[in-house]
């Protein structure tokens, strides 16, 4: 089990409580996955929750978790004792056995926080990134509640994570889309680009390290600023050169693009 620190463990505690009280017999499994089990939290990090649910959930019970979630989360940086949350859940049978793409019951993060108090709550949906976080969740986490994910949930096949690095990095392609978002964008690149290259996950700084020894010169200052922006917790996309940010982005989707190639082609 990893050390968290003391704010963390009664963050989670008070979280599992939640999901117990709204979801009552239909809670299966509650996994703690990312930086609190793989590289260790940040000071932005979040708090990234696999929630599995015995079957799908009704709009209303959508609806009060996403309001009730509310409360055991804060942004990045403005609280001493809450983190944010990123929770997704998943209907067992939805995932089991495993599809492309799979479908999502819920995700609560704290882009959502505005949307969720004027009342507009996505619904359930195809999304092709749980590909990618039922992986990690398979290679690294803790089970908070309900057996381990190796036991839970299918292996993905690899050519179905290939498939999501893939979709998702089509949602990137001009100034609009990664807007405000600068940072977390460059960081899922390098991930992408490294579990492509090695069919691996790793932390986002470990794989920003490694992308930046293969970006050209021109592109490598763009990523360490992303990097560094992300260790210090301060998010600031105020120094990048938008052209020189685009180049770099567009260079990493262009080798992930070759990457997948090459591994589609074997």
């Amino acid at each position: 089990m990893p050390h968290l620190p003391a704010e963390v463990v009664s963050q989670l505690s008070a979280v599992c409580d939640v999901l117990r009280s709204r979801l009552a017999d239909q809670l299966l499994a509650v996994h703690l996955y990312g930086s609190a089990v793989d590289g260790g939290l940040k000071p932005s990090s979040d708090l990234d929750l696999m929630v599995s649910v015995a079957q799908p959930l009704t709009e209303g019970r959508r609806n009060e978790l996403m309001h009730e979630l509310l409360h055991h989360s804060a942004a990045p940086g403005s609280s001493r004792l809450l983190r944010a949350l990123e929770v997704t859940v998943v209907a067992i049978g939805a995932v089991v056995p495993w599809r492309y793409p799979a479908r999502r019951e819920m995700q609560f993060g704290e882009w959502l926080r505005e949307d969720i108090l004027g009342g507009r709550i996505e619904p359930e949906m195809l999304d092709v990134d749980l590909a990618i976080l039922l992986t990690k969740v398979r290679t690294h986490s803790m089970a908070l509640a309900g057996p381990s994910a190796a036991e839970l949930f299918d292996s993905v096949p690899a050519s179905d994570l290939q498939r999501a690095m893939s979709d998702t990095c089509k949602q990137w392609n001009s100034d609009a889309d990664w807007e405000g978002d600068e940072i977390t964008v460059l960081l899922a690149l390098a991930r992408i680009w490294f579990t492509a290259f090695t069919g691996k996950i790793v932390s986002k700084d470990l794989a920003a390290s490694w992308a930046m020894e293969r970006l050209p010169e021109a592109h490598r200052h763009v990523m360490n600023h992303a990097l560094h922006s992300y260790l210090r917790g301060t998010g600031d996309a105020s120094v990048f050169v938008p052209a020189e940010l685009a180049e770099t982005i567009h260079f990493c989707k262009q080798e992930i693009a070759l990457e997948l190639k090459k591994r589609a082609e074997t």
